[in-house]
C-alpha cells in the first residue's frame, strides 16, 4: 500500500510539472541571407526556449514586410520577427519577448532600432555594452520605452 501511494504521488507531481510548463509559439524570423547578428539573434532566441523557422529575403523584401507590419521607420533593425500577432522587430531580448507574450498588452509589437552593440546577437567579448531601449509600438506608430538595458 504504501508502494502504490508512493507511485501514486510521483506520478501526480510528474504531471504537475508538465502542465506547468506552457510551450512557447514558434517564432516567423525575417532576415537577410548574409546577416550573422541575425543568426546570433536567432540562436539566442532558441536558448531561450522558443523555436524559430527562418526565411532568407532580398532587402526588397524585408523593407515592404516591414512596411506591412507597421514598424516605425525610427525603431527598424535588421531582421523583422512574427510571434502570433505581435511583430519583434531587431534585436529584442528573448526575456521580452516572453514578457510580451505573458502580459499581451494593446500594441502591435516591440523593436530595438539600429543594432546596438551589447543587444542579443550583437555582443562583442572586451566592448562595453551600449545602453539601448526595447520600444513597443502601436498601429499608429507611437512609441513608448518598454525596457532599458545596460544602464
Amino acid at each position: 500500500m504504501r508502494f502504490a501511494a508512493v507511485v501514486f504521488s510521483a506520478a501526480l507531481l510528474t504531471t504537475t510539472t508538465i502542465v506547468a510548463q506552457p510551450s512557447l509559439p514558434t517564432l516567423e524570423v525575417f532576415k537577410s541571407p548574409t546577416c550573422g547578428c541575425c543568426s546570433k539573434w536567432v540562436d539566442h532566441a532558441r536558448e531561450h526556449g522558443f523555436s524559430a523557422k527562418v526565411t532568407d529575403l532580398p532587402e526588397d523584401a524585408l523593407d515592404a514586410l516591414k512596411t506591412k507590419h507597421g514598424i516605425p521607420r525610427t525603431a527598424q533593425s535588421c531582421h523583422t520577427t512574427v510571434v502570433g500577432s505581435y511583430v519583434v522587430e531587431g534585436h529584442v531580448p528573448a526575456a521580452e519577448v516572453k514578457r510580451l507574450l505573458k502580459e499581451r498588452p494593446v500594441i502591435r509589437g516591440l523593436a530595438v532600432a539600429g543594432m546596438p552593440l551589447g543587444s542579443p546577437g550583437m555582443e562583442v567579448p572586451g566592448q562595453k555594452p551600449q545602453t539601448y531601449n526595447v520600444i513597443a509600438f502601436d498601429q499608429a506608430g507611437a512609441v513608448k520605452v518598454f525596457a532599458t538595458y545596460n544602464r
